[in-house]
């Protein structure tokens, strides 16, 4: 790819998504933006830049946007954070709430909807001790296509072979043709919106919020990029609020809104 097309690709990634590319992942551009060239009629991933420039096509954008973002992701993943949740912040977080019985999940970058699933099978195995409570959780993500994906909760055997406990599989998905579909009793449990982190999520009416998983998807961001969404998050967060990061990721020097929790990785506190 010439210098031209690559440094505008990389300010349209950036400037839309947060997404930093070098030219190292030149591989990386060209394996999930051909098939995309091919569709729209172009040879060439370069000329399908060059046309992308000239033409500033908006839907074209957001499928380059939609191809470029990873959307690694799996039941249950890394375990922890679900433990946690059922176990610590849940119990902490109802503490908090008691008067209003009100508590509210956030599952940001939540891509195909696995996370947010999760999370949902998570309290619907507490449901004794939520009963009374009204409990909500929000997924959201910069794609429409995982969006669409997510809320169909339609997935192949290969992923809910991935993290997804036998006796979850069996208690919260039915089984189809070509794998296994989400109960709609889980399904109505979580609202999914198309949000991109770069925005202010106080502005788009988004919050408040007790618990925010925002896992594995700041490692894509430069340091400044970090720390604007994590300012945004601190804006939407209640005070006793929790943020879930993935276990490669951290606030430490990057943003003082909140602070690290004693014996505790991946899981930040407001600052007080």
């Amino acid at each position: 790819m010439n210098n031209l097309e690559f440094d505008y690709l990389k300010q349209v990634l950036y400037e839309r998504s947060g997404l930093v590319v070098t030219r190292e992942k030149g591989y990386l551009i060209e394996s999930r933006l051909a098939p995309l060239a091919r569709r729209n009629g172009l040879e060439s991933v370069d000329r399908f830049i060059e046309e992308t420039r000239r033409t500033r096509n908006e839907a074209v954008l957001t499928q380059i946007i939609d191809a470029m973002t990873t959307n690694e992701t799996l039941f249950f993943r890394d375990a922890w954070p679900f433990e946690r949740l059922s176990k610590t912040l849940m119990p902490e977080v109802m503490a908090k709430t008691k008067t209003s019985r009100r508590i509210r999940i956030w599952s940001a970058a939540c891509s195909s909807g696995q996370e947010p699933y999760s999370l949902a099978m998570t309290l619907a195995e507490m449901a004794p001790a939520l009963a009374g409570w009204q409990v909500e959780i929000v997924a959201t993500d910069i794609s429409d296509a995982m969006l669409a994906r997510a809320e169909a909760g339609r997935y192949s055997l290969f992923e809910v072979s991935r993290g997804l406990p036998e006796h979850m599989l069996r208690k919260y998905l039915l089984p189809e043709k070509d794998g296994w579909r989400v109960k709609d009793s889980l399904r109505e449990m979580i609202e999914f919106r198309r949000y991109n982190l770069l925005e202010d999520p106080y502005q788009s009416g988004l919050g408040p919020f007790d618990i925010v998983f925002c896992r594995n998807v700041l490692i894509y961001f430069d340091e400044e990029t970090r720390k604007r969404v994590f300012t945004g998050l601190a804006r939407v967060m209640r005070p006793w609020g929790y943020l879930c990061l993935g276990g490669a990721e951290t606030v430490v020097g990057i943003s003082d809104a909140f602070r690290v929790l004693p014996g505790e990785r991946g899981l930040f506190g407001l600052a007080r």
